[in-house]
C-alpha cells in the first residue's frame, strides 16, 4: 500500500473517530418506559436487542416467525426488568403479517417510540445458481416487509417524536461473493431509506430514522454460513445490539459496527480495484 493510500487510510479513521466522539450522549434512563418494536427478535441480534431494551425498562413488543422461541425470549425480558415484554409470531413474507405486528404493537402499546426493524430471511451462501424466485422471496423478506411496517408505524412515531431504525449491513454497501440475493436486498434498504432520511427531513418530520451498517457479527447462523469459508474476525452479537440501541436513542442517521466498516466502504469506492482483489482473495473457494 502506498504513503499516499495509508495517508487517506488515516484521515478517514481519524475523522470518524472525532465524529464518534462528537456524538450525543446516551442516557439510559430515556428507555425506561419507552415502547419499542423489534422485528428478527427470536435469536441473534435482535435476541440481544430485547435483553438490553429490558435491562432499561423497556415495554417491549417481539416478533419473529417462531412462537415458542419468543415466548420464552419474552419471560426472559421480564426477569431482566421489563415493563411489559409481549410477542407476536410473524412470517414476513407474508402480505398481510407485517401490517398485523404493527396493528398488535399500536393496540397494546398505545403507540411507538422506536420501531427497531432487524429481520432476515435465510439464504444460502453459495455461488448463485439462477434461482430467481428465493431472491423474490428474500427481498419480500429482507426489503418490501420493511418498508410496509416502516410506513406504517410513521404516523405512531410522529407522534412521539420517535426512531426508526434500520438493521443493513456492510454487504449493502460493498458486494461480496456468495451472498447476491442477500446482498441485493440489503442494497434495496440502504437506497430507500437513505432516499426517506432526506425526505423526512425535508418535510421537517419528528421522526429520527438511522440506518445500522453492521460487519460479521458472530451469531450462530452466520458463524455456521462462513465456516471454513470466510477468515475475517466476527463481533459480538450483544455489543452490536447496544450500539443499535444507542444509535436510535441518540437520534443519530448511521452507524458502522464495528468502527472499520466504514474505512471499508470508504476504500471501496476510492480504490475499487484494490478492494475487489482483497475480496476475491479473502474467500476460500475451489471450483
Amino acid at each position: 500500500m502506498g504513503t499516499f493510500t495509508k495517508i487517506i487510510l488515516a484521515s478517514i479513521c481519524v475523522a470518524y473517530i472525532a465524529v464518534k466522539w462528537t456524538s450525543p450522549t446516551f442516557n439510559e434512563e430515556s428507555l425506561r418506559g419507552a415502547r419499542v418494536v423489534v422485528t428478527g427478535a427470536s435469536t441473534g441480534i435482535g435476541e440481544q436487542i430485547a435483553y438490553h431494551l429490558a435491562r432499561f425498562g423497556a415495554q417491549i413488543v417481539i416478533t419473529a416467525r417462531r412462537e415458542k422461541v419468543l415466548q420464552q425470549v419474552a419471560e426472559k425480558c421480564l426477569s431482566l426488568g421489563a415493563q411489559k415484554a409481549l410477542y407476536i409470531a410473524a412470517d414476513m413474507s407474508s402480505d398481510t403479517d407485517p401490517d398485523r405486528v404493527v396493528d398488535f404493537a399500536l393496540e397494546k402499546l398505545g403507540g411507538f417510540d422506536f420501531v427497531i426493524l432487524n429481520h432476515i430471511g435465510p439464504s444460502p451462501f453459495t455461488m448463485w445458481g439462477g434461482d430467481v424466485e428465493h431472491t423474490k422471496w428474500l427481498m419480500k423478506v429482507n426489503f418490501f416487509s420493511y418498508i410496509q411496517m416502516a410506513w406504517r408505524s410513521l404516523p405512531s412515531l410522529e407522534q412521539s417524536k420517535g426512531s426508526l431504525v434500520v438493521v443493513s449491513s456492510l454487504l449493502g454497501k460493498m458486494p461480496s461473493p456468495f451472498v447476491a440475493p442477500y446482498t441485493s436486498t440489503k442494497f434495496a434498504l440502504n437506497g430507500f431509506f437513505g432516499s426517506l432520511y432526506h425526505e423526512l427531513a425535508m418535510k421537517k418530520s419528528n421522526v429520527s430514522l438511522s440506518i445500522c451498517t453492521l460487519g460479521l457479527i458472530d451469531t450462530e447462523a452466520a458463524m455456521q454460513k462462513v465456516k471454513d469459508i470466510v477468515a475475517i474476525p466476527a463481533y459480538p452479537a450483544s455489543d452490536t445490539a447496544l450500539n443499535i440501541i444507542i444509535t436510535g436513542a441518540t437520534r443519530q442517521q448511521e452507524l458502522f459496527y464495528p468502527w472499520f466498516t466504514y474505512v471499508v466502504a470508504i476504500t471501496r469506492e476510492w480504490f475499487p480495484s484494490m478492494t475487489n482483489y482483497v475480496i476475491q482473495n479473502t474467500y476460500n473457494y475451489t471450483s
